[in-house]
């Protein structure tokens, strides 16, 4: 038996999973949704939230970390395919604090310093002894023992490519050596994407569940991974071909399953680069910051079908679960090919059971 002591049905929600990645019809969207228990699967000793806890990603208390993982995962049903996990994640950018950026702790996320002010101050290996290294791998060890068996844990958000040298160099430094030294940046990219490897692999096989599945936003029957390209708002889709489509296609290709964080109206000109990358599996869509409209907003909605045709599969965050009557009429039979992750927690078991069935044909 492989279910699990906060989703004791998460045989059949693998099941489920594995046929939507693979192409399968579930009569629904693949569904992510949350609510509210009266009682936690399990308790845990209480602790107070420390005084200068800046973020949920803080290396500034293990025991808190621990804590707060657990509880997260402890206080929730899971319903359709949600599934009960928490992750060693330091940053949105793990892989830059591997290789040598600063995390600066603030208000609900964490900045990577850049680490290199010139091109001969580039360095890029792989380095045992780092700290954010030691603590991620020492909290997956934490969360191991109390977890195992009871919910999974997902990948770190690693980041790859020119975000993470941009995150390394500097947006507008790395602007002009794309301009100035492109050679450069093609070397940077490769170290990256190979240290990207040796580090996933080492927490692929550390969070790999009993199938060999993994986890990052949504469970799969192996290998997973997003990966995504912010840096893509600032540059344009001839830049974008030359240095990270062929990053993307090579990265795609090293993992089973995978999603595209698209992230943002500026980086819509790319559209049919990303499609174009055969192994990739699902796209997820977000508006970005401002008031450009929910990913439930119609002009999105060409969009949808354009990744639809080009035989992907849609994520989206839906804020307001009311929006979907809308989308499951214009889609038709193309709805069940969005992996919906709704945010706003049911408030009852009843209320996203009545939900998840609005979504069925």
């Amino acid at each position: 038996m492989s279910s699990l002591v906060f989703r004791p049905d998460m045989d059949e929600v693998r099941h489920r999973l594995t046929t939507f990645w693979n192409g399968g019809d579930l009569g629904r969207p693949a569904i992510a949704l949350c609510s509210a228990r009266e009682e936690p699967w399990e308790q845990i000793a209480f602790m107070k939230k420390p005084d200068d806890w800046p973020t949920w990603y803080s290396t500034k208390d293990m025991e808190y970390r621990v804590y707060q993982g657990f509880t997260d995962a402890a206080r929730a049903n899971h319903h359709a395919e949600a599934v009960p996990n928490t992750a060693p994640d330091l940053a949105p950018n793990c892989l830059a604090l591997f290789l040598g950026c600063h995390g600066v702790e603030g208000d609900g996320t964490v900045w990577c310093e850049p680490c290199m002010s010139s091109p001969d101050e580039a360095k890029f290996e792989y380095n045992a002894d780092n700290f954010y290294w030691k603590f991620c791998l020492a909290l997956n060890r934490r969360l191991d023992l109390v977890g195992k068996g009871k919910f999974l844990q997902a990948f770190p958000d690693l980041i790859e490519g020119l975000d993470t040298l941009a995150a390394m160099r500097g947006a507008q430094p790395l602007l002009m050596d794309m301009i100035e030294n492109p050679d450069w940046v093609h070397e940077c990219l490769r170290k990256i994407t190979d240290l990207y490897f040796r580090y996933y692999d080492v927490l692929y096989e550390k969070t790999k569940d009993e199938v060999g599945g993994s986890i990052f936003w949504a469970w799969a029957p192996g290998r997973m991974a997003k990966f995504q390209c912010d840096f893509s708002a600032m540059i344009s889709p001839r830049m974008f071909k030359e240095f990270m489509l062929p990053i993307l296609n090579e990265m795609c290709e090293r993992v089973s399953y995978c999603m595209y964080h698209w992230d943002g109206p500026q980086a819509l000109p790319h559209a049919d680069h990303i499609l174009s990358i055969k192994s990739l599996k699902m796209v997820q869509w977000t508006p970005g910051e401002g008031s450009v409209g929910p990913t439930t907003d119609k002009q999105w909605w060409p969009y949808y079908h354009k990744i639809i045709d080009a035989g992907k599969r849609v994520y989206i965050h839906v804020m307001d679960a009311k929006q979907l009557a809308a989308m499951k009429m214009e889609f038709g039979p193309k709805f069940n090919s969005f992996y919906l992750h709704i945010c706003e927690q049911m408030p009852t078991v009843e209320a996203a059971e009545e939900l998840i069935k609005s979504t069925q044909e």
